[in-house]
């Protein structure tokens, strides 16, 4: 599969350290407070911050999301827009995003024509709509 040729995890955190943080939608925040069994009200409290009116990932002093501990803690409820990544619209408004994003990701490849990480991108994201 061509998305596993472009990208591998290497499970190295980088995207989970800073960047602005993880912005949740409301079937994010209900599935990971259920996956760590706390209702809504107290898991947005306990673990999210508010950004523009919208809650994202709590990040720890040292930087990194607060369910970061050498690994994804929610891995299996993680949010959309990690699950998302490197597959992300501004990779279609400016191929340059593609490059920027691989300069602290090792998992991004870019010996791929640009065209075709484009091309993949594209059908990624109209395949998740």
């Amino acid at each position: 599969m061509l998305s596993d040729s472009l990208f591998q995890c290497k499970k190295c955190g980088d995207c989970c350290n800073g960047y602005g943080g993880t912005f949740l939608s409301e079937k994010d925040v209900k599935v990971i407070a259920e996956y760590v069994n706390m209702d809504v009200k107290s898991f947005t409290a306990k673990y999210c911050r508010l950004s523009g009116g919208k809650p994202v990932l709590a990040q720890d002093e040292n930087g990194y999301c607060i369910f970061w501990d050498k690994l994804c803690m929610i891995h299996p409820v993680k949010p959309y827009m990690c699950k998302a990544w490197p597959f992300i619209k501004s990779v279609l408004v400016d191929i340059n995003n593609w490059h920027i994003m691989a300069s602290v990701c090792p998992g991004i490849r870019t010996d791929v024509p640009d065209s075709v990480v484009k091309e993949f991108v594209a059908e990624k994201i109209a395949d998740r709509y």
